[in-house]
């Protein structure tokens, strides 16, 4: 069985991904109390339900302390599960629920929105910190969401999933990356008309960004930094490893970039790669 735990801030999209996961077979479950947990474990071995996916978050407020009691137990007995955390920019959560007008679970007559929001960090730090897998969804719009958490789930067999994320300064940077590169250095083909609307998948822009020698050395480094590192995270047994390729709008340098990078890893024993363009469309 393949159970996945989403927990994660009030607002960042957990709905959106519960959604996304049912669309790809998983039976999903909303607000339970983190005390039921392992027996709703069991409950879901006993019905041979094969993906099972879970929502557990701040709303329990009351049993919500003890979720890393409870994760532990369930270690202890010998349950396997993955926990998936939905985190996002604080003041992207502030304009949220005030475009909604939505009350924010933790905030009261004292306590003002931002303030909520912090508090409720606070509390789920230490859910945050032994988390698989982790998505900040500041940036995302609902379908690149959806898309991302298809590509995660759709297939979970193990290993570690390596995604690799390109994206543009502009538009802000990728808070959730373990590595990240900047290949602003490199000649920008957004400079050259012909060369402007295209992307980093066209050939005629792969081919403009590979066709000088600093790049083909960078790339030739990175995959020996990349080779040298995915089996000692493996070895150390991370789940989820966040690659960032950054450009100045996420449209042609980086796409390309990691679209090599992606394709080098692939077929990789234990390891499956996602590849994901975060802001390559936003200026269509």
């Amino acid at each position: 069985m393949e159970f996945l735990i989403v927990t994660g801030l009030s607002g960042a999209g957990k709905s959106q991904v519960a959604d996304a996961l049912e669309d790809i077979g998983f039976y999903c479950a909303d607000n339970m109390p983190t005390s039921l947990i392992p027996k709703f474990y069991e409950l879901c071995v006993q019905a041979e339900l094969p993906k099972v996916a879970l929502v557990t978050d701040i709303r329990s407020m009351d049993v919500f302390a003890t979720l890393s009691l409870d994760l532990q137990q369930m270690r202890d007995e010998n349950k396997h599960f993955k926990v998936l955390f939905i985190d996002c920019d604080d003041s992207v959560l502030v304009n949220r629920y005030r475009e909604t007008r939505r009350k924010h679970p933790l905030s009261d007559k004292s306590d003002s929105l931002a303030d909520a929001i912090r508090k409720e960090r606070q509390l789920l730090d230490p859910t945050a910190n032994i988390a698989n897998y982790s998505i900040n969804t500041a940036l995302l719009t609902a379908p690149q969401l959806k898309t991302r958490i298809s590509k995660m789930f759709s297939d979970m067999q193990g290993g570690m999933v390596v995604q690799v994320v390109s994206f543009g300064y502009k538009n802000g940077g990728l808070t959730e990356a373990d590595l990240m590169f900047d290949v602003r250095c490199f000649q920008n083909p957004h400079y050259l008309e012909d060369l402007r609307p295209l992307t980093g998948l066209d050939d005629a822009v792969r081919d403009y960004v590979f066709g000088f020698d600093e790049v083909n050395e960078f790339v030739r480094q990175l995959f020996d930094m990349i080779d040298f590192l995915v089996p000692l995270y493996i070895t150390e047994g991370k789940s989820s490893l966040v690659i960032g390729v950054g450009c100045t709008g996420g449209k042609h340098r980086s796409v390309a970039i990691t679209e090599a990078l992606a394709g080098h890893l692939t077929g990789r024993e234990g390891v499956r790669v996602v590849v994901t363009h975060r802001d390559m469309n936003k200026y269509e």
